[in-house]
């Protein structure tokens, strides 16, 4: 199946690039371009194309309004470019929230110096994401405008739309003393609707493995924070895992148990060969060491197969691990690497997975 793409884009460098990129695969067709958001609006209703790539900033209309339009109209998979910037982060985490389904980085140089790995890149995503059905899923709760500084005090969150699973239905939940979840591609949107379903008294420490650059992580731990009621941070070296918290890994960093004392994390620099940064993989492992068989890993939505590896730490040393099913998962990728390997306990769609964790936390 050759997946139609519409590059949208107010600089002539990047339309041509992107195009070139994707051109060259015999697998993708570029039906258009568009050089602002009111062009992009028109032209997918016109070509009704499967992927569209999405400048945020441009004349006349930006890519936020366009992407509101798009979804709301002729709804798509709509991958983001934005520049690797908090206030990028913040707009590029908004878009996400209004259907996005994934964004790369808009940097010239990078684009140019290493062209080889960034076309590659880019050609995975769309080939992934062509090969999925746009949904209309049920709204996420828009994102603030980003703070000046960090406030101690939650917002109430949006009622989101419950769909009824009788208890009996629901796996039985595993004896632990910690929750680690790890995912990539669409997990922004996952981890929200896991996370804003526990109570602030949630009993165990839950540790996020998100791949996501330095930036968005800052960001994205901030917005979780004001949606949730259990308390979302970025994970810092030294924290003290406490029940009712979640602690994300830092974009570019990565995040492990200390394994002298199982209560702290550390974060270190990541070796330059790891190709996750932060890697599902090397929390899992340590996790693994750190408690043995008193986790729940659950691991959602992403491309390529990061956390396979820790997912078969986990099992051997007797450890549950769930992976989010095919339906609900923007990219199969991870979850379907863990299942392939037969080491899924169980295979869950996201509103099963949130209200099993509800379930238990509020006993």
């Amino acid at each position: 199946m050759t997946v139609r793409v519409l590059v949208v884009d107010d600089s002539v460098f990047f339309r041509n690039r992107i195009s070139q990129m994707l051109a060259a695969h015999s697998g993708i067709q570029v039906v258009d371009t568009a050089k602002n958001g009111k062009e992009a609006v028109a032209k997918v209703k016109q070509l009704k194309p499967d992927v569209v790539t999405m400048d945020v900033e441009m004349p006349e209309m930006d890519g936020i309004t366009a992407l509101k339009l798009i979804m709301a109209e002729n709804p798509c998979q709509v991958v983001m470019l934005s520049s690797l910037t908090r206030r990028s982060a913040a707009v590029t985490l908004e878009a996400l929230a209004l259907g996005a389904v994934d964004y790369m980085e808009k940097d010239a140089r990078a684009w140019v110096a290493d062209s080889a790995t960034t076309g590659m890149a880019l050609v995975d995503k769309i080939i992934a994401l062509g090969g999925r059905k746009q949904t209309v899923s049920r709204p996420l709760t828009p994102m603030k405008s980003e703070p000046e500084h960090v406030s101690n005090s939650k917002i109430d969150a949006v009622p989101e739309v419950e769909i009824p699973v009788s208890v009996d239905t629901l796996p039985k939940f595993p004896d632990c003393k910690i929750v680690t979840i790890g995912s990539s591609t669409g997990g922004p949107a996952a981890l929200q609707t896991i996370l804003t379903g526990l109570p602030g008294d949630f009993p165990v420490p839950v540790l996020l493995t998100q791949h996501m650059p330095k930036a968005f992580t800052t960001v994205f731990a901030r917005r979780l924070n004001d949606l949730c009621a259990i308390k979302v941070k970025e994970a810092e070296d030294g924290d003290q895992l406490l029940p009712g918290c979640a602690y994300l890994a830092p974009g570019g960093q990565q995040m492990i148990i200390d394994p002298l004392n199982a209560a702290k994390l550390i974060i270190r620099e990541s070796d330059e060969r790891m190709t996750y940064k932060p890697s599902v993989d090397l929390t899992f492992a340590s996790v693994a060491k750190g408690y043995g068989s008193r986790v729940l890993a659950i691991v959602l939505t992403g491309m390529g197969a990061d956390g396979c590896d820790g997912a078969r730490m986990l099992k051997k040393a007797g450890a549950r691990v769930w992976a989010q099913d095919k339906d609900s998962s923007t990219i199969f990728g991870m979850p379907k690497a863990v299942i392939t390997a037969e080491l899924a306990d169980a295979v869950l769609n996201i509103d099963n997975i949130r209200q099993t964790l509800t379930h238990w936390g509020q006993r």
